[in-house]
């Protein structure tokens, strides 16, 4: 199953919003035998089909290292959680679910390449990541062209909508096309007219940023000025000043990690959060990059980050697991994510990453609601169609690989530079149809 769309088709998006006030309440892997395989080309279909051997081994290329690094430790350890449960309950056909971790890096390296190879070599039947939209397009080929499942829990760019991917590839999060509905609507409704974008310059940013311009014109405000930035660059001070020069009621950011010098160019040319609005997404938005500035300096900023707010049982769960958490952002699409490529491999009977593939999207829909592994799979032993609604919400897998209906969280900073991750101002709920 190739995911091009064809010719003339539209995508679109209808987002409800909903205003709740809700409060919420790593480690290495195993290794398995060497295994040389090379990868190909984009094409029709994998040139070279692994299959299964009897094992299901669940690999993961997550942020351990670079520009995404605070993203790692939720995500890990929502995988964790999962593999532990599911290896509480028996495992996956009759044995237990070989996990085994290692480092995406950044766009600026090729760590990314190198764990997919090594991930290959271990008989991995499917890989969760990256975190990146940039990175996991740079290893896609490589990881589908050696007929593995590829998973991602955080890559939002619309491009993996209608990527060429063997109908390999998943993902819990969904396109940033909802996202930036969801902050252009946002941003409008928060009475700006003017509006300055600051956007790393790779298809999670500019994506991201052509979203929001189209949602937030439509509802009558005016983007007067757009800096697609280098995010490897030195200094900001040049592209802030374009914002500066324009001087918008709302500024938005978005980038990753190098967001905190993009911060303090702002506060160093006047633009600060208490005179201008300030918006973030879930690529900054971030409990530990903005602590060490002068308190008050992010208050009052909001920001989007997909996904339902982990619940405080969950919270807990995970901080057993690594008690130096901070945030929970992707740790319940990670954990669905494990869930999900497990019970697809239980339905299918076999580890063959094709007929995992095929089995992702039965189980996600169309059967008996159930949210969790064991419950799951006790239905599964009893002949049942199982439809898996997990903590990330509902998912339902749409042709594309893409959760048909996905919910953003609008969340907002405090004094202290963090945002409250067990509470959202609001959440909107979105259908995706594709």
């Amino acid at each position: 199953m190739n995911r091009i769309a064809p010719a003339g088709r539209l995508l679109a998006v209808a987002a409800v919003a909903s205003l709740a006030l809700t409060a919420c309440g790593g480690s290495g892997g195993d290794t398995a035998a060497q295994k040389s395989e090379s990868a190909a080309p984009a094409s029709s279909a994998p040139a070279s089909a692994a299959k299964g051997d009897g094992t299901l081994t669940i690999g993961d290329v997550l942020p351990q290292t670079g520009s995404l690094a605070f993203l790692g430790p939720p995500e890990f350890a929502g995988i964790d959680q999962a593999v532990k449960e599911i290896n509480d309950t028996g495992g996956v056909l009759g044995k237990p679910v070989n996990k085994i971790h290692t480092d995406s890096g950044d766009t600026t390296t090729n760590i990314a390449s190198q764990s997919v190879d090594k991930l290959i070599a271990q008989k991995a039947d499917a890989i969760i990541g990256a975190a990146s939209s940039s990175v996991s397009e740079s290893i896609i080929d490589k990881v589908t062209g050696a007929g593995l499942v590829q998973f991602s829990p955080a890559n939002t760019s619309d491009k993996f909508t209608t990527i060429n991917d063997h109908g390999l590839y998943f993902r819990t999060a969904p396109p940033d096309r909802l996202q930036g509905r969801v902050l252009g609507d946002l941003i409008a409704a928060d009475g700006n007219d003017t509006i300055g974008i600051l956007a790393m310059q790779d298809s999670y940013g500019s994506g991201l940023a052509d979203q929001v311009t189209k949602t937030a014109e439509a509802a009558g405000a005016q983007v007067v000025e757009r800096v697609d930035y280098d995010p490897k660059a030195a200094d900001f001070s040049a592209d802030v000043a374009k914002i500066k020069a324009k001087n918008p009621k709302a500024i938005v950011l978005i980038g990753f990690e190098e967001s905190a010098k993009v911060v303090q160019e702002l506060v160093k040319q006047s633009l600060t959060a208490d005179k201008y609005k300030w918006y973030m997404v879930d690529g900054n938005m971030s409990n530990t990059n903005y602590l060490k500035m002068p308190k008050g300096t992010l208050k009052g900023v909001k920001g989007t980050i997909p996904g339902a707010a982990a619940p405080t049982e969950f919270q807990k769960k995970l901080l057993a697991i690594d008690p130096k958490l901070t945030n929970y952002t992707y740790a319940a699409e990670s954990y669905d994510a494990a869930n999900l490529i497990a019970l697809a491999a239980q339905e299918a009977k076999t580890d063959d990453p094709a007929q995992i593939a095929k089995h992702l999207v039965t189980v996600s829909k169309g059967g008996e609601k159930c949210a969790d592994f064991k419950s799951c799979d006790e239905l599964l032993k009893a002949g049942k169609d199982v439809d898996y609604d997990g903590i990330s919400g509902p998912i339902e897998f749409n042709d594309a690989g893409d959760p048909a209906i996905a919910t953003i969280g609008v969340y907002q900073y405090g004094a202290d530079n963090k945002y409250d991750a067990t509470k959202a101002l609001e959440y909107r709920k979105g259908n995706i149809e594709g």
